[in-house]
């Protein structure tokens, strides 16, 4: 929940932004050079360029947020194991309930287990891609007494945030993603030979043209201060 104190809104060409990061002249001139649909809304951009006052620790996350965008076409070259294993080590840092890491993930290597999960997934092609993880929910992990419809809710969360983080990390490390919740889940099961309940499919590999991000909401219309 975003406390009220900390954020101070204020109307800008009707758009509001938080206290500290309002851009003034920027959106103009972002505008003037027809940069209006490379930026979320321009706030990110505007972020970036005129950080508020203070410490920034590490600014580079809001670069790598700015640049992601869903692929659909990739390169056929593979991507290099090292990478890979950042992008596993990057789902593993995700946040988990009571650190239990309720999930698990399977990387799909047999080019015929990939094929099927073409089907698996509605037909979508990309699915086939260089490579493939598929996120399970594993909600035996985690070990707090609660019932089983909680467990399971904190399961989902806990492989939700895993796969968001691996987006992230192929972002920073040249590579591109596409997130596939439409998925027939007992299918995916057993093509990948799991009792595990698949929550997503992550497809990654090298684009074949990099895209600009889709513009987003006004943050007034995503910011509701309680």
């Amino acid at each position: 929940m975003v406390k009220s104190q900390h954020w101070h809104i204020s109307q800008v060409e009707s758009k509001v932004y938080p206290k500290g990061y309002e851009p003034g002249g920027q959106i103009d001139a972002a505008r003037s050079k027809g940069a209006d649909a490379k930026v979320r809304n321009q706030l990110l951009n505007a972020i970036l360029q005129a950080a508020p006052t203070g410490q920034m620790i590490d600014d580079r996350i809001f670069e790598v947020m700015s640049k992601r965008r869903s692929t659909r076409r990739f390169e056929s070259r593979p991507v290099e194991p090292d990478k890979i294993k950042k992008l596993i080590a990057a789902a593993d840092t995700a946040p988990t309930a009571g650190n239990y890491q309720g999930f698990e993930i399977f990387h799909i290597v047999d080019e015929a287990k990939k094929e099927a999960l073409v089907a698996a997934c509605n037909n979508q092609r990309y699915v086939n891609a260089p490579l493939v993880l598929v996120f399970c929910k594993n909600p035996d992990r985690v070990k707090f007494d609660f019932p089983e419809e909680t467990l399971k809710k904190f399961a989902i969360q806990d492989a939700t945030l895993a796969a968001g983080y691996s987006q992230l990390a192929a972002q920073a490390l040249g590579l591109s993603s596409i997130w596939i919740g439409m998925l027939d889940e007992k299918a995916v099961m057993g093509i990948i030979g799991t009792d595990l309940v698949p929550s997503s499919v992550l497809c990654i590999g090298y684009p074949q043209k990099q895209k600009y991000p889709k513009s987003r909401r006004n943050i007034s219309d995503l910011l509701h201060t309680v």
